[in-house]
């Protein structure tokens, strides 16, 4: 080839691998289709029929009042109506509250309003009787230690500038935008509801947070038999990694695609793709890359086939303490393979290093007490790498039994392909896939950076598609647990009709309760109606636990009422269940009715 054929080739890939689009929707119904077959075949329903009751056949009636608020109290009842009511207002008392109060008086009155409704108490001590009242009712916890660090919007985006840029970075050229620190969207609590933040400071302030989430490990392991604890990646290590690490999956992702297109395999899912590894080297040879691809191969079972998909492609990233050597793309000027990701400096390896150790010193605490962990999303600019992180600690600790849940945020327009590749690879590797569904907390953020930075808004357009995206997800592992009982999922939702979907399907697939393959997630304080019913017709469900001093989690508080501010304006429904169980009691002479438990 002569070399102005190889620089044009050069220049064209290039050009193709970081513009090309993963086009997969028609593509991925295809691979949604194959469950569904498999569904038609399953003989769950069958034999549920015939052996016991599956779950649509419990009735749960979200309208019954009575059961809904069996273990509250009607003083509790009547704050609930308070706070809902401040949270429908355009203006929150909360802004003000501290200015006209005084310090004390204001801490009073959270306690007795929005903190007493969101938050469970101060310490691991005091959460103790809410935690042990719940599960009397039916319903566990996910502990979560909500204490954020209280600092300005210019504090914010100077520690994120400080922390998320390296100094291999900086001589960097090529590095996408959406990967590059902003600071204009350096503070991450912007437009962001519920999820806590945090921002790095130095090595010292992580290893505090993982004691934190310790603490908060052995409590939810002393408080319940069967409990969760909720932990956050951007409080172990500095998001310079994550930032970096992220680019380069979805990078090498990228390329990938872009070499099944090449083989004339574009518009399929993410598993039908596979590269004839003969095509493969051919073409990287007219590139100018230098060694034998077959080697990247070499003593795994895929030689033995001559293709590889995107799961084997992935399989590079095994050696997590190698990074950095891992992974190579063709060089447009050189015509060779180089590494894609920057070389650390001997700190930031460190740095990298003991932010995997935390991760494992976790796990390990989490399965001596018990406890189940569950590894938070957070934006799309870390997310691929702390999913790819969360993987790596699965095909650890979750070989027996569910360990390390991974939360999958079903408004991004990539949710599908996700969840399906990861439940693929842990089908393979003999592991126990675990999911936590959500809709996602950072949509305003996402958007709003997208389109001021420049680049793919990776959330779906409308509130429908995000709807219609979590039920084929949730659907695709509710099928994979008929199948092989080796999956579980949270359904983290306070949408009614979600969980209704929920329950047909397990009847549908002959999913029993007992089994605790399916849990139910809703946060404390909003959405009594649908968590008690579900625990007391015997469903795992689990509330969201915040705790931590009032002082400290009221950044957290803040965002919980602004979210049930929109929330309120749109759904009566609560507050008219609320009403209607406060006259019940009324007109019953049950009033000063008390829980026992």
């Amino acid at each position: 080839m002569i070399k102005s054929e190889k620089v044009f080739l050069l220049c064209y890939v290039a050009h193709r691998v970081i513009l090309l689009s993963v086009r997969r929707g028609d593509a991925g119904r295809r691979a949604a289709a194959l469950h569904d077959s498999a569904r038609s075949r399953q003989p769950g329903r069958r034999e549920a029929e015939s052996t016991g009751t599956a779950a649509d056949e419990v009735s749960v009636d979200f309208d019954q009042t009575r059961e809904a608020y069996k273990s509250k109290g009607s003083l509790e009842l009547l704050r609930s109506l308070v706070v809902f009511k401040l949270c429908s207002y355009d203006f929150l008392i909360m802004d003000l509250g501290k200015t006209l109060l005084g310090q004390r008086a204001f801490n009073q009155f959270m306690k007795m309003t929005f903190y007493g409704q969101f938050v469970a108490g101060e310490d691991h001590k005091a959460i103790r009787p809410l935690i042990q009242k719940n599960q009397a009712f039916g319903v566990g916890s996910v502990l979560d230690y909500s204490v954020e660090e209280d600092i300005t919007q210019e504090e914010a985006e100077q520690k994120e500038m400080d922390s998320c840029a390296s100094a291999a970075e900086k001589e960097r050229i090529g590095k996408e935008k959406k990967y590059k620190v902003h600071k204009q969207f350096g503070d991450r609590r912007g437009g962001v509801t519920g999820a806590r933040t945090y921002f790095y400071a130095d090595e010292a302030k992580c290893d505090q947070h993982m004691e934190t989430f310790i603490k908060c490990i052995k409590a939810s392991g002393g408080s319940s038999m069967d409990g969760f604890s909720a932990i956050k990646m951007t409080a172990l290590g500095r998001p310079q990694f994550l930032l970096q690490f992220s680019e380069v999956l979805v990078k090498w992702r990228r390329f990938f695609t872009f070499l099944a297109s090449q083989q004339g395999k574009d518009g399929m899912t993410a598993l039908e793709q596979k590269l004839e590894l003969n095509q493969l080297q051919e073409f990287l040879n007219k590139l100018g890359a230098k060694g034998d691809f077959y080697g990247w191969f070499s003593g795994r079972k895929e030689e033995s086939s001559g293709t590889i998909d995107m799961i084997d492609w992935n399989s590079l990233i095994d050696d997590r303490t190698k990074i950095s050597d891992l992974l190579v793309v063709p060089n447009v000027e050189l015509g060779e393979l180089e590494p894609l990701l920057a070389k650390f400096t001997v700190e930031e390896e460190k740095q990298m290093k003991r932010m995997l150790q935390r991760m494992d010193i976790l796990a390990k605490h989490a399965i001596d007490n018990g406890v189940r962990l569950m590894v938070d999303a957070e934006q799309t600019y870390f997310q691929p790498a702390i999913s790819r992180l969360t993987l790596e600690m699965q095909r650890i600790y979750n070989k027996e039994k569910p360990v390390i849940f991974n939360t999958y945020q079903c408004y991004l327009k990539e949710a599908f392909d996700n969840v399906s590749m990861d439940v693929e690879l842990s089908r393979r590797e003999g592991w126990h896939f675990a999911a936590k569904l959500v809709r996602g907390a950072y949509m305003y953020q996402e958007r709003e950076r997208a389109e001021e930075i420049g680049y793919e808004d990776p959330i779906n357009p409308d509130y429908e598609s995000t709807n219609k995206m979590y039920h084929r997800c949730l659907d695709y592992v509710l099928d994979e647990i008929a199948l092989r009982r080796n999956a579980n999922v949270m359904v983290a939702s306070h949408n009614e009709d979600t969980v209704k979907h929920t329950l047909s399907r397990m009847y549908e697939l002959g999913l029993f309760p007992r089994e605790n393959k399916v849990y139910f997630g809703q946060l404390l304080g909003m959405c009594d109606q649908i968590s008690f019913p579900l625990g007391q017709a015997g469903f795992p469900v689990y509330k969201y636990v915040p705790y931590g001093p009032v002082n400290e989690v009221m950044p957290y508080l803040s965002r919980r009422a602004q979210e049930n501010r929109g929330f309120m304006k749109g759904a009566q429904k609560e507050r008219e269940l609320l009403w209607k169980e406060l006259k019940r009691r009324l007109v019953s002479g049950e009033l000063l009715y008390r829980p026992v438990y």
